[in-house]
């Protein structure tokens, strides 16, 4: 049987899928071969298949370099499930278990075995590593060699020492979230300059993106998660320790299951919140950016992000882990003015040398153009990273309920001036008073109720002018400084010389959504107690094993469950997500659930 051939057989075996996505198998085939392969893919796109077949099919094992102690866990367990012999070696294990490890290894009882780079390189480890015995070697979320990306792992760097003590077994490197200049970087770091190539799209046409101007956080955040994710997994950002803490608290006061999770907590508070997310349904977790890139849950329906992310790349990272499973999620955020002055000062108080804070600077003004968006914001995230989508997505808010214009740039021309009039030093809120001909007694002292441009903006609310202002910073007209001031940048000129126009978005409407989005439906209303009672049982046999429920089965398999209802183990196997070693486990059980909800129906 040919190489192709045994690895759709392993795939439909092993994993229970019939065909493989887009470049899987251009990959598999390569790396098989014994080639090397940069291959970026998007969250929920498949890059663990890329490796885990290939191991399998070549001799010797697998050796998969992780950042975090979480995400191995839940691989290695996703594994042990269908019947992989896989393993981790980290520093939270004890003598006893780094022992097994070792030697289950040295016996050849091992498929793939699961590292951290520090473990990798620390010790002779390293060199106790038969190279004969290696089927592959993959280094996963590579992005983490870039010295200017998001999510830089110092440690990754070293990494290219892989390519002098094993040259002829075959590497990948893999990561989510990569543009070309990072691709490149990758490439270089790691020694891996000849290796082919494999970018997916970057697309994830499951995710509904939603931007919002921020008015009230808490009951805008409320609202989402009671109309249209109730009990459901989701994770929410915050930018602080502090936000984090008191939206888990007021969240949970508000009845739902939301926990904490940042880098103030004892460690074993954030590993018992993290095992509380991945193993139980309609967990809310609320964190810092810190929580994300360990967590290979595919059933997060949401991702709400309640203030600015610093960059696209970090935008579509975080929100990349919602809908890994392909069925419909959200990605949600609401953002303002403030957002923009606190991630600013953020970024002109750190440590960090010019070359970086320009880097940062141009990253954080393409977050705010992406926000003040009035077309297709998929087609904005692809272009961002080099792609193209031909026509609007019709699956974000701008396709769903296109924003409605107006023409703004007299009204523009009266900000500009009020703010060049009174110093270009002044914060927003001192800049509309002036606008809207406000008589406070600091506008009196300073002379400012004199200004030819007090009171001209009265025809608008300071609701209207904080919306226009933002637009203006968005396009770079306008600059804030990190304590709020507001100045005039060269960029402006054109407009208030009058030589161009400005058309900006009108304020939306608050959502008037009272039920479960369509968008975020998993199966049909007729069978959607059954789902439920699928999850319950599904819940049921992972806390006696000790797992992550989908661990056991995806949403996508009990969803295809729930709806096609299997009544013997023929059927049960066509469930996609269903190889032999799951049929046998886990087939009888369900479909006895399945019969007797039936029965009770009838």
């Amino acid at each position: 049987m040919s190489d192709h051939a045994n690895s759709l057989s392993l795939l439909r075996d092993i994993f229970g899928y019939d065909a493989f996505r887009g470049e899987q198998q251009r990959i598999i085939d390569t790396v098989v071969s014994g080639q090397h392969a940069l291959v970026v893919m998007p969250t929920g796109g498949g890059k663990s298949l890329c490796y885990q077949l290939p191991a399998l099919l070549r001799d010797g094992v697998g050796l998969v370099i992780s950042p975090l102690i979480a995400l191995m866990q839940d691989q290695v367990a996703q594994l042990q499930q269908v019947g992989v012999r896989a393993m981790c070696l980290h520093s939270g294990l004890s003598r006893e278990e780094r022992d097994r490890v070792f030697w289950t290894l040295s016996a050849g009882e091992l498929d793939l075995l699961y590292c951290a780079p520090e473990r990798l390189l620390g010790g002779d480890f390293i060199s106790q590593i038969d190279a004969d015995k290696l089927a592959l070697i993959a280094i996963d979320e590579a992005h983490c060699v870039s010295r200017w990306g998001h999510d830089f792992r110092p440690e990754y760097l070293r990494l290219g020492v892989l390519a002098e003590h094993f040259p002829n077994v075959p590497r990948l490197a893999l990561t989510a979230t990569a543009d070309s200049a990072t691709r490149d970087e990758i490439a270089l770091q790691l020694k891996m300059e000849q290796a082919e190539r494999f970018v997916a799209s970057f697309d994830r046409p499951n995710i509904t993106y939603r931007v919002h101007e921020k008015t009230q956080a808490r009951q805008q955040l409320t609202q989402l998660l009671k109309t249209e994710h109730a009990g459901d997994s989701g994770i929410v950002y915050r930018l602080s320790r502090a936000d984090v803490d008191k939206t888990a608290m007021w969240l949970a006061t508000a009845g739902f299951a939301a926990l904490p999770y940042h880098a103030g907590m004892s460690a074993g508070d954030r590993a018992r919140n993290q095992a509380r997310f991945s193993s139980e349904d309609g967990i809310v977790m609320v964190a810092t950016i810190a929580f994300g890139m360990g967590i290979d849950k595919p059933d997060v329906r949401f991702v709400a992000h309640v203030d600015l992310p610093d960059s696209i790349e970090s935008y579509y990272q975080e929100t990349g882990r919602a809908g890994r499973d392909g069925l419909p999620a959200t990605a949600w955020m609401a953002y303002g003015l403030g957002d923009v002055v606190r991630r600013r000062s953020m970024l002109e108080q750190s440590a960090t040398d010019d070359q970086r804070k320009t880097i940062e600077r141009r990253k954080l003004d393409s977050m705010l153009g992406f926000c003040e968006l009035t077309g297709c914001r998929r087609q904005a995230l692809l272009a961002y990273f080099g792609q193209t989508l031909d026509e609007p997505c019709g699956n974000c808010d701008n396709c769903l309920n296109p924003p409605q214009t107006w023409d703004a740039t007299e009204a523009s021309q009266k900000l500009l001036s009020t703010i060049y009039r009174t110093g270009q030093r002044f914060g927003a809120n001192y800049v509309f008073d002036v606008l809207v001909g406000s008589s406070n007694e600091r506008i009196i002292s300073l002379g400012h109720d004199r200004l030819p441009v007090h009171g001209i903006g009265e025809d608008l609310s300071k609701s209207q002018w904080r919306t226009l202002l933002r637009q203006l910073v968005a396009r770079d007209f306008v600059a804030v400084d990190h304590h709020g001031g507001l100045r005039l940048t060269d960029a402006c000129r054109p407009l208030l010389r009058g030589d161009c126009q400005f058309q900006v978005r009108k304020l939306r409407k608050p959502s008037k959504a009272t039920s479960k989005s369509k968008a975020t439906t998993l199966v049909s209303p007729e069978n959607q107690a059954l789902f439920e009672v699928l999850r319950d049982t599904r819940a049921m046999l992972a806390n006696e094993q000790g797992v992550p429920a989908y661990v056991v089965f995806a949403d996508s398999t009990l969803a295809a469950m729930a709806e096609h209802q299997p009544t013997d183990h023929d059927a049960f196997a066509d469930l996609s997500g269903v190889g032999q070693v799951k049929l046998e486990r886990y087939a009888d059980t369900f479909i006895e659930v399945i019969a007797d909800f039936a029965r009770e129906r009838l």
